[in-house]
């Protein structure tokens, strides 16, 4: 089995879980998921960044320590997890001494060779980003972008990585490697980025500003910034385990590539003489009438919300039919519903439904075997052959919106059969010719039903694992063995029937007005 490790950013605790954290989650299990049924060996990694003046300050508004805070807060996103029917191998948490342990390590090793030295630094600091600014960061008159939250200008004495005396070689492996990033085109905007100089990269705050961090090892009193501190956790995490680094892919959000995950860490891992991870993939944002949604602007959906109502497996199915890895897209309840009536409930309910319900009736609740295989048969086995052919290739290049779109636009075609061979029809006739028609259709229904819900798997777990138990089937374990056409339902009884997706109810009614 080939080694594939997966790792998703570590997810900030100043704050509640929102959409954004929820999609990235889904993708990247819909990742490994399809990993492992390629033969893959996957280790899949996510957790949460707890360190940082952010923490320590909503720490002390509550008047608790940093530690509960993070503790309550890191609590809620492993909730998360189990809810989206997460299939993480691990969660890390960066106040770990596991992860403590690597990250003094790396420091102190960095500081031994060079790559660290001690300065004076006068300029601007974000205490929203955590990060030091410059005058271009500025808007053109003058003012600071919004994301940045209060700016101060402060003077202090602090520790520097040399960013600058790997630029070069940055810009060198970028070029050589040319698919690293995912899209390309973010790949083009780093080289952009990296036009311009870079800075030595600040990775120290004085212990009488912030306490809440992994102390230098060379200075105690100062800690670890938190990005060079977080970014590190996906190497900490496996640094003991033989074998599993580098990462295959890392998965992010589009708004921490650059610098954090572009720049900084391939050099921090560069500097340290780690090999870097196969690719980086960055994904797109939510929008809410064109505008990203966030906490700060009163627009962010909480996803547990529509978990509860109308299930995992349908929000899964939604944010990996709805966006276009890499791209924006708008999420919208309306637009939920309209794929959940649409596609869930009308399309492939609907299917699981007649396919039990015409068995039950007319075949004793048992897959009858199939007869010669007509026309109306061999187009819809043509157009499976061609779905199972496209399917594989589109995962494997992150376009699950499409593959999702080809096994729909099956599951719509065996819709379609059924009406071209009405087997309500079929049952009322006494004729040799129409039984066995009847009891083909009866048995082409269920093995397209099997083989299109085994193409979901990895999207809709949950709902695939019943449907194959509706239908009297337990999957084997090499899943391509699984995309066969074979008629391997024949004998195999089935339930009477199964409500999958139940259409949510209408909205209540306005009160009249006196």
């Amino acid at each position: 089995m080939r080694p594939f490790y997966l790792t998703t950013a570590i997810d900030y605790v100043n704050g509640s879980p929102h959409l954004g954290h929820a999609y990235e989650k889904v993708l990247t299990d819909v990742i490994a998921r399809f990993r492992r049924q390629q033969g893959d060996a996957v280790h899949f990694l996510t957790g949460v960044d707890e360190h940082g003046q952010k923490v320590q300050q909503s720490a002390r508004r509550r008047g608790i320590p940093p530690q509960q805070y993070a503790d309550e807060v890191s609590a809620e996103f492993r909730a998360l997890l189990p809810r989206l029917n997460i299939s993480n191998d691990d969660f890390i948490r960066t106040t770990e001494g596991r992860h403590q342990r690597v990250v003094r390590r790396v420091l102190q090793q960095l500081f031994d060779q060079g790559d660290i030295y001690q300065a004076e630094y006068r300029g601007f600091y974000s205490a929203r980003q955590e990060q030091f600014l410059q005058e271009k960061d500025r808007h053109p008159d003058g003012t600071w972008p919004e994301l940045y939250g209060e700016v101060t200008e402060i003077t202090e004495s602090n520790y520097f990585f040399k960013l600058r005396r790997h630029q070069e070689w940055l810009v060198a492996y970028l070029t050589e490697h040319e698919q690293f990033i995912f899209p390309s085109y973010r790949q083009k905007q780093v080289l952009e980025f990296l036009k311009e100089p870079l800075n030595d990269l600040c990775i120290s705050r004085p212990r009488e500003r912030l306490e809440w961090g992994i102390p230098l090892p060379f200075d105690p009193g100062y800690v670890t910034y938190v990005w060079f501190d977080a970014l590190l956790n996906y190497y900490s995490a496996v640094a003991d385990r033989p074998g599993v680094w580098p990462a295959a892919w890392h998965v992010i959000g589009k708004d921490i590539l650059v610098p954090p995950h572009a720049v900084y860490w391939p050099i921090m891992l560069h500097a340290a003489g780690l090999p870097l991870p196969g690719g980086i993939l960055a994904h797109g944002w939510w929008l809410q009438s064109g505008a990203k949604m966030s906490k700060s602007l009163g627009n962010a959906l909480n996803p547990l919300d529509l978990v509860a109502e109308f299930g995992a497996d349908a929000f899964r199915y939604f944010v990996m039919r709805e966006m276009n890895v890499g791209q924006d897209s708008e999420f919208t309840r309306e637009q939920f519903l309209v794929r959940y009536n649409s596609e869930l409930a009308n399309n492939l309910g609907n299917l699981v439904n007649r396919t039990l319900n015409m068995t039950t009736r007319f075949a004793a609740g048992t897959v009858p075997a199939a007869g010669p295989a007509a026309e109306a048969e061999q187009e819809l086995q043509t157009l499976w052959a061609k779905t199972r052919a496209e399917f594989v290739p589109l995962c494997e290049g992150f376009q699950f919106h499409t593959a999702l779109e080809r096994a729909l636009g099956f599951i719509t075609a065996t819709n379609a059969y059924i009406e071209k061979r009405a087997p309500w029809k079929l049952g009322k006739s006494a004729a040799a010719a129409d039984q066995e028609l009847l009891r083909t259709a009866l048995a082409t229904m269920a093995e397209a039903l099997r083989l299109g819900t085994t193409l979901l798997a990895a999207v809709m777990p949950a709902a695939v694992e019943k449907i194959h138990g509706v239908l009297g089937y337990a999957p084997g374990a090499v899943w391509a063995d699984e995309l066969v056409w074979d008629g391997r339902l024949a004998g195999r009884p089935v339930a009477p029937a199964l409500v999958l997706f139940p259409r949510p109810a209408p909205p209540a009614a306005a009160p009249a007005s006196p």
